[in-house]
Parts: structure tokens; sequence; C-alpha cells
């Protein structure tokens, strides 16, 4: 084959560390656009960005030239310096050690960027820890719960 072609879109997970609620709305919207940025900068199409006080949740297109694991790598390492650098109030930011990433079919990209839309109508009803059991449950990850949270 002459080119190599693809489409793989994934559904990314980030959590705050300890799932700290230090996301204010102000600041988490430039993190949302700085994010975008970054999985742009990275040749990655971002379709959205969004979340609540304590997590934020992608949905990207990955390209060819780049793994999922270096992928996050960057996108954290990149938001955490940026966030540092923005007030004395997030000296400490940090994400959790983990990551969740689940791949989704192009049928479900619409109901993915439409879920990411309305987290706070979501989390009105359950916590972040009680989402991301029933992502790791929908997209049939096994997991231990002792090894889920840090």
């Amino acid at each position: 084959m002459p080119q190599s072609l693809s489409l793989v879109l994934l559904h990314i997970i980030l959590s705050t560390k300890g799932r700290k609620g230090i996301l204010e709305r102000e600041f988490r919207s430039r993190m949302h656009s700085y994010l975008a940025s970054v999985s742009r900068n990275l040749k990655c199409e971002c379709f959205r960005v969004g979340g609540t006080a304590d997590h934020v949740h992608l949905a990207i297109r990955l390209p060819r030239t780049i793994c999922v694991a270096a992928m996050v790598e960057q996108l954290k390492t990149a938001s955490s310096v940026w966030a540092k650098g923005q007030s004395p109030d997030q000296r400490t930011f940090a994400w959790q050690r983990g990551y969740g990433c689940f791949s989704i079919s192009h049928r479900d990209l619409d109901a993915l960027v439409n879920y990411i839309d309305n987290q706070e109508q979501h989390h009105k009803k359950r916590t972040f820890q009680e989402e991301y059991r029933m992502f790791l449950h929908k997209y049939g990850v096994k997991y231990d719960e002792a090894f889920v949270w840090d």
C-alpha cells in the first residue's frame, strides 16, 4: 500500500491528583482550551474537551505518528507545567498518575461530544468515581479497585 491511513478515535479521561476539585470554572475553561491546543500541536484532531472541577474528558482522533501513551504523557506534562505557571493557587497542580483511554466508533463520536458537553448535568447525579467505573464497565475493561485511585 503506498499510503498509510487510519481513523483512531479516543475517549480520554484525566483526573486531578486525589480528585481534588481545583479546576475552578474560569480556570477550567482555560485548561480545556490549553489541552485542545496541546493535542492539536501533537497533530491530534481534538473534537471536544470538557469536564468538572476534578476531571477532564477529551474526544480525540489519534494521528498515525504518535502512540497513546506518548500522547497522554505530553498532554499531562504540558498542561501541568502550564497550570503551575498560571497563578499561585495552581502551584501544586497535578494529574492523577493513571488515565482512562478508550477507543470509540466513528458512529459514537457525536454521542461522546454531547456527553462531554453536558458534564455538569451528569455530575449532579453521579460522582467522578461512579462515572469512571461506569466507563470501565461500558468499555469492558477489567480492573482492580485497589489500583484505580491514587
